[in-house]
């Protein structure tokens, strides 16, 4: 193979991997508008969880988490992609910013396991559910310290029951259904 047909296969595979990237960044965006309201101070339900699940898995640890970046800072920058039509460093800066944020924690340690042990579907689902346990520990720290700030102290077991615990199931149930349309999308995308 030429020099030039190098340079123009590198190109391509950059530019395809960017309309990966961007695509799933709108999927990120939709699956967070997907959202069941509740009161506060509980936390959304949504299907965001679903949309990095499915990204990290389709596109691999390095593009998933990408995407979530994009994600993440096209939200910072004020485009209406979190939960409600929300966007802008406020939301971020909310007590239930910590999650927010951390999908990208969760994305660096998919990327992290993934690369580090294989992309073996095994290693994929714990490198998922690691990920979505160190997202728990994140945003609920964030929660508490945030929430403390602005309302009053609330213990960890309270903030647990606002943000976590009504999401372990329905997350998990996310992630199978992930797992089975990764393995669907596997052969269509490069």
């Amino acid at each position: 193979m030429s020099s030039a047909a190098s340079k123009t296969s590198a190109s391509r595979l950059r530019t395809l991997d960017l309309t990966y990237i961007a695509l799933f960044t709108v999927l990120i965006a939709a699956g967070a508008w997907v959202s069941v309201p509740v009161p506060a101070p509980l936390v959304e339900f949504t299907m965001q969880t679903f949309a990095i699940f499915t990204a990290l898995l389709v596109l691999g640890g390095r593009r998933g988490t990408y995407a979530i970046l994009a994600y993440l800072l096209l939200g910072a920058a004020g485009a209406p992609v979190f939960a409600g039509f929300r966007g802008g460093l406020g939301v971020m800066l909310g007590a239930t910013g910590g999650y927010i944020v951390g999908f990208f924690v969760q994305g660096l340690l998919y990327w992290a396991v993934t690369a580090k042990l294989g992309e073996t579907l095994p290693v994929k689902a714990i490198a998922c559910v690691a990920g979505l346990t160190v997202l728990y520990a994140f945003g609920t720290a964030w929660y508490v310290v945030v929430y403390a700030q602005a309302a009053g102290p609330v213990s960890v077991l309270t903030a647990l029951g606002y943000c976590v615990f009504p999401f372990i199931v329905p997350d998990l149930l996310k992630l199978g259904l992930a797992l089975v349309l990764s393995r669907r999308l596997q052969g269509f995308l490069k």
